[in-house]
């Protein structure tokens, strides 16, 4: 099964290729089948390769497996294949990125199945399957920043897929400029990697790594230069406002892309780097920092919108804040494990979304919905599975995950574990507020809408339904044993992470505290629902409008602390500022300037010299007696 790893990323690309090039003749129902059907192949191909890797985890052997296909640059010291690295954090991720890929697709028929580019839409997402499985199968840092820079371009393409409306195009651009800035820091990051170990392999690099000392300046600067390139693709701060605005995307598109496998490139790139990281514990304490408080920024953001996909898209960077919380305090394991829960109920939190917005004509205010469970019963059901999950109420995934998370922040300092419990009643106030304003209440849309609310096809319901499932059963893949599991992930995963684990030393919590955090946080879940549930059921309060007065605190949030606007007068209009200059002094004054000036003068001196060619001969005979008197005058007085 291991030699027929190529089969995995080849499989999307040949759907890609079909898809894309027979757009124009293919029926819709092909288009669909082709799409899916690539990706489900690939998914039974993971499925196969994992069992390969589970049988040798179970052997007690590291399962690692390397397949290289061809060998693709060789200039002077630098070598680099085109190879396929198996290990267990591979195989999870095979596993997420085309399971979840091959449930969106499903989703996608019923979803884009009047759009006129439907066809295009699918071979996008099959382009976008096809990056990141090579991002997650490289061998090397130059497969995975290829894989890393095509998903990059996926997301432009999807973000931007309705291109006609201009705010989402200029989403499109703002979020590839923005993972263009992090994505410079991965290339000087890889160029330093080359430079100090003479290798781009992991194998290489990593063997090599474990032998240095704590605190390597050189592996300090390239492991703070990979958390750039971390921040962008996974959207912490500074580099987080284009994932809300990329909920300009079709809704399968924020699935995908935003919720379930893009943004964790970042966390997974981390996690294969994880010597690298434990080796710079500065770099940690930034990692840490920087997820914390991105945690709490876009949870207290989330708390005021009223946009369904937006509370969605700020509660995906708020979630990717607690997984580089985890990775900070070398929870490494609990941060993947989250990776793995968030996949399955933001994923499914996404889509129940889309089905609500397709049942409401495409409107996305929650203040024009309510009272959808009735005509939305499996949308509502299974969006409230998902809540629950992202809430970490026991005993569905998101508290298994995020638990595990919180304990080994108390373990390292006891106020990360305190703000981390701070954004987790955030979360738990926000999602149930989404799920109250959707589907409790009256209904508050127009009667146009109301005459066409419908559950959606069975497309559109099943992957929703699989989805509510691994979110309520994820958790168990990482039972800990205070509650008596076995941590079945974590003994899987143990041979990638097994180095940081001989550096910092394993993790230990008495059960005793174990279980006093974990029904604090419990019991704080419940009962914030409760008071979401008080507020936006029992007192029926519903959002006011935009223009309405807001107390300071709501009004930062629902402006979303206007970081926007920061970002606007520090860094856009200082640069729109410096073009016009540039192009107004330097280019046309200074070097159209000089160019046409020179262009100017050599006309105007052809056109008066032009004028000694009079034809006339006495003209000419007079010339030369003046030249010849010239130079007899410069022989006379230069001797």
């Amino acid at each position: 099964m291991i030699d027929l790893i190529w089969l995995i990323p080849l499989l999307p690309l040949v759907g890609f290729l079909v898809n894309g090039l027979g757009r124009n003749v293919l029926p819709k129902s092909l288009v669909g089948v082709i799409g899916s059907g690539m990706v489900l192949a690939s998914f039974l191909l993971s499925c196969g390769v994992f069992s390969v890797v589970y049988a040798a985890r179970q052997a007690g052997e590291a399962a690692s497996f390397t397949q290289a296909i061809f060998d693709w640059i060789n200039a002077g010291n630098l070598h680099v294949s085109l190879s396929f690295l198996v290990d267990p954090l591979s195989a999870v991720m095979l596993l997420i990125v085309t399971g979840i890929g091959f449930l969106i697709h499903v989703y996608s028929i019923g979803y884009m199945k009047h759009d006129a580019g439907f066809a295009k839409f699918f071979a996008f997402l099959n382009l976008f399957i096809f990056f990141m499985l090579l991002l997650v199968l490289g061998s090397n840092y130059i497969v995975m920043f290829i894989g890393w820079e095509g998903v990059g371009l996926c997301s432009y393409l999807l973000i931007g897929f309705w291109f006609k409306n201009s705010a989402y195009a200029s989403a499109a651009k703002k979020a590839f400029v923005m993972n263009r800035i992090g994505d410079l820091g991965f290339l000087i990051a890889v160029f330093l990697l080359f430079a100090t170990f003479g290798t781009l392999e992991f194998s290489g690099i990593f063997p090599q790594a474990a032998n240095m000392l704590v605190g390597d300046t050189t592996l300090l600067v390239i492991t703070l230069l990979l958390f750039v390139a971390a921040t962008g693709k996974s959207a912490q701060i500074p580099l987080f406002t284009w994932l809300p605005d990329a909920m300009a995307g079709p809704t399968p598109v924020s699935a995908l892309i935003h919720a379930a496998t893009m943004v964790t490139a970042g966390i997974y790139m981390i996690a294969r780097s994880n010597i690298l990281f434990t080796l710079s514990p500065i770099t940690l304490q930034v990692v840490t920092a920087i997820g914390i408080c991105t945690a709490l920024l876009a949870a207290a953001i989330a708390v005021t919108q009223n946009d369904i996909k937006k509370v969605l898209a700020y509660s995906t960077v708020s979630q990717l804040g607690y997984m580089f919380l985890g990775l900070g305090v070398g929870a490494f394991t609990g941060a993947f494990f989250h990776v793995i829960t968030h996949a399955f109920f933001k994923a499914l939190l996404f889509l129940g979304a889309g089905s609500v917005i397709h049942a409401m004509s495409d409107e996305q205010d929650m203040r024009s919905m309510g009272g959808l469970k009735k005509q939305l019963p499996v949308t509502y059901l299974t969006m409230l599975v998902g809540t629950i999950a992202i809430a970490g109420i026991p005993p569905l995934s998101g508290f298994f995950s995020k638990d595990e998370l919180l304990a080994h922040a108390f373990a390292d300092n006891k106020l990360l574990w305190v703000l981390g419990f701070i954004g987790a009643l955030f979360t738990v106030f926000y999602m149930f507020r989404m799920l109250f304003l959707t589907f409790f209440g009256k209904f508050r849309g127009t009667a146009e809408q109301a005459s066409h609310l419908h559950e959606s096809p069975a497309t559109m319901t099943i992957p929703l339904i699989v989805l509510a499932v691994l979110a309520a059963v994820g958790g168990l893949l990482n039972v800990p044993s205070a509650l008596g599991g076995s941590q079945a992930l974590a003994d899987f995963l143990s041979p990638v992470f097994a180095d940081s684990v001989a550096i910092k030393g394993s993790f230990h919590l008495e059960h005793s505290t174990e279980y006093v955090l974990m029904g604090i946080s419990a019991l704080a879940a419940v009962v914030m629902a409760i008071i979401a549930y008080r507020q936006y059921v029992t007192k029926n309060m519903v959002p006011t409008s935009d223009d309405a007065p807001r107390s300071l605190l709501a009004r930062l949030s629902y402006r979303k602390f206007y970081v926007d606007e920061l970002y606007d007068a520090l860094v856009v209009r200082p640069l729109n500022t410096l073009s016009v200059f540039l192009y107004r002094i330097v280019d046309n004054w200074g070097i159209d300037g000089i160019v046409n000036g020179l262009s100017r003068s050599v006309g105007e001196s052809g056109r008066g010299i032009r004028l000694l060619q009079s034809g006339n001969v006495g003209f000419y005979i007079f010339m030369m007696v003046i030249a010849i008197v010239v130079l007899l005058a410069y022989g006379f007085f230069n001797g």
